[in-house]
């Protein structure tokens, strides 16, 4: 059962986020004040706590700074803000603390229940891989393509539509790389950044990502929260510390319209730049729901009307030259 700490001065606030939380079988801890969750923590771990910004004496912000002193950053527990006020100034201050998220009051029990669950299973998520690395650091290994592999068809497996995505994304993104000149090192690099590209998509409702019909604006931006969620995932492995790159920029675009941060041109990482290429030509060769995979000639339009906008020409044009070796259009999802 997940243990999850509310505090906030408010006693309704806290009521009715225990009612919220208790419904979906959560343990829940109410306190009144950073002071006494300061003093709660000394003896107490909770899987998650959600930390009210202002409150008298010691503000949220303060609180978790004497967390920060007080718990190593290995053993730090997950903070939520909650906030009736929410700020630009305040999420910059909130997110450099270490914060996970803001949820903002009055609750609205659907939000807050999703963005509970789904922080703390991006924190385990996270710990499982660095606990991964670290074991395998230790035996004088590096992480393997196996466990990369295993990892990325767990994540294609919550799609229905899809078979094989990642692998297909990590084939042509090493293709395209070695024909631009990478080394065997860093062809290998960007193929399990291909791997892991969609990793963030754990974070995703199955029946968001298994709709067959078009997707509400609330959807679209639950998926659009994939790249932040991967990147979250993978930025703490010191041992491949390249591997949140695919993961967060995969979806800018070369004319500074993609997501999650609007990146144009060389801003955008060049591996993200390569990955990004190499993902919309497998989105396009793949089945889906509502289509068959597209002709090898509608494909070639599309990324040569896509040069300049949405991908870097210099690798949209060594696809084209991928497409145009293909002559038995043999590079499509079978």
């Amino acid at each position: 059962m997940d243990w999850i700490v509310v505090v906030d001065d408010d006693r309704t606030n806290l009521i009715m986020a225990g009612r919220i939380l208790s419904d979906q079988d959560m343990r829940v801890t109410a306190l009144k004040s950073g002071n006494a969750l300061l003093d709660f923590l000394k003896d107490n771990r909770p899987d998650l706590i959600l930390l009210d910004i202002r409150m008298p004496d010691m503000d949220g912000f303060d609180t978790m700074e004497k967390m920060k002193e007080m718990i190593s950053e290995e053993d730090m527990i997950p903070v939520i803000f909650l906030t009736a006020n929410e700020s630009p100034e305040s999420e910059t201050k909130g997110l450099g603390l270490g914060a996970m998220d803001f949820i903002r009051k009055p609750f609205v029990p659907e939000v807050l229940v999703m963005r509970v669950r789904h922080t703390i299973e991006l924190v385990r998520l996270q710990k499982d891989l660095t606990s991964e690395v670290d074991r395998r650091t230790k035996e004088n290994e590096t992480l393997s393509f196996h466990v990369v592999q295993t990892l990325a068809e767990a994540i294609d497996a919550k799609d229905t539509y899809t078979n094989g995505h990642s692998g297909r994304v990590a084939e042509y993104a090493r293709e395209i790389s070695a024909r631009y000149g990478y080394s065997k090192q860093q062809q290998d690099e960007i193929y399990m950044m291909g791997l892991l590209h969609d990793v963030g998509k754990i974070g995703v409702p199955d029946a968001v990502i298994n709709k067959p019909g078009r997707l509400t604006d609330e959807e679209f931006e639950m998926i659009k929260q994939h790249p932040s969620v991967g990147y979250n995932i993978l930025k703490n492995i010191k041992e491949k510390p390249k591997l949140s790159i695919g993961a967060r920029w995969h979806h800018e675009r070369y004319n500074g319209t993609g997501y999650p941060d609007g990146l144009k041109g060389d801003a955008i990482p060049e591996e993200a730049r390569i990955i990004a290429v190499a993902d919309a030509y497998d989105a396009m060769t793949s089945h889906r729901s509502y289509r068959d995979v597209l002709s090898q000639h509608i494909v070639r339009g599309e990324i040569e009307n896509g040069k300049g906008s949405q991908f870097d020409p210099v690798f949209a044009d060594i696809m084209l030259r991928m497409i145009d070796d293909d002559t038995e259009y043999e590079m499509k999802e079978d």
